[in-house]
């Protein structure tokens, strides 16, 4: 038999050692390595929570625009209608305007009393008169033409033709007649 020699037995305890302290690092990154896919998945249930509560966000900004548009389209659902039956009221205006040389004739009567339904209805469907006293201005009303005046330049003179609103938005301008200066500009050198 061969005997032990002591500088073996020592190589061969360092070496064991060694492999221990190298199989330390490697255990103790196992449970690391175990922690980094866990780490992931709540990463990913994060990232998928957080895709989530954007998708409903948009969902509900979607569902506000939708039920906004429409009631916009509800409420302003007779805007084509009732641009087609202006120049009909305009006409009867001026129907109106004949008749009233003789405002005891029943022709006159009856067509007082349609112009005052017409008002009503308008009225009820949300239409205004657009306002043509006081200054031009350029979102309401359209100048058809200037002419010198006494007025202060850019008042308006006369409405050639009436202007209307539906709630808040322009169904037609209403066409003006615009005062000017009465001196003509002669800076021209």
């Amino acid at each position: 038999m061969q005997q032990d020699d002591p500088a073996k037995h020592d190589e061969t305890t360092e070496n064991a050692e060694e492999t221990e302290a190298n199989a330390a690092p490697e255990a103790a990154a196992e449970p690391t390595a175990e922690l980094d896919p866990w780490e992931q998945l709540e990463a990913e249930a994060a990232k998928w929570k957080e895709l989530s509560l954007r998708t409903a966000a948009e969902m509900e900004n979607l569902r506000k625009r939708t039920s906004r548009e429409r009631e916009e389209a509800i409420r302003y659902a007779n805007q084509r209608l009732l641009e087609e039956l202006l120049p009909v009221i305009d006409n009867f205006e001026m129907g109106m305007q004949a008749a009233a040389q003789d405002t005891s004739s029943m022709i006159y009567i009856g067509m007082d009393m349609v112009r005052k339904q017409l008002a009503d209805f308008l009225s009820s469907q949300g239409v205004e008169e657009i306002p043509t006293t006081g200054l031009f201005d350029p979102n309401l009303h359209d100048a058809v033409s200037q002419e010198p005046s006494d007025l202060p330049e850019g008042e308006i003179i006369r409405v050639t033709r009436r202007g209307f609103t539906l709630r808040d938005r322009l169904l037609r301008p209403a066409s003006v007649i615009v005062a000017a200066s009465q001196s003509p500009d002669t800076s021209e050198g």
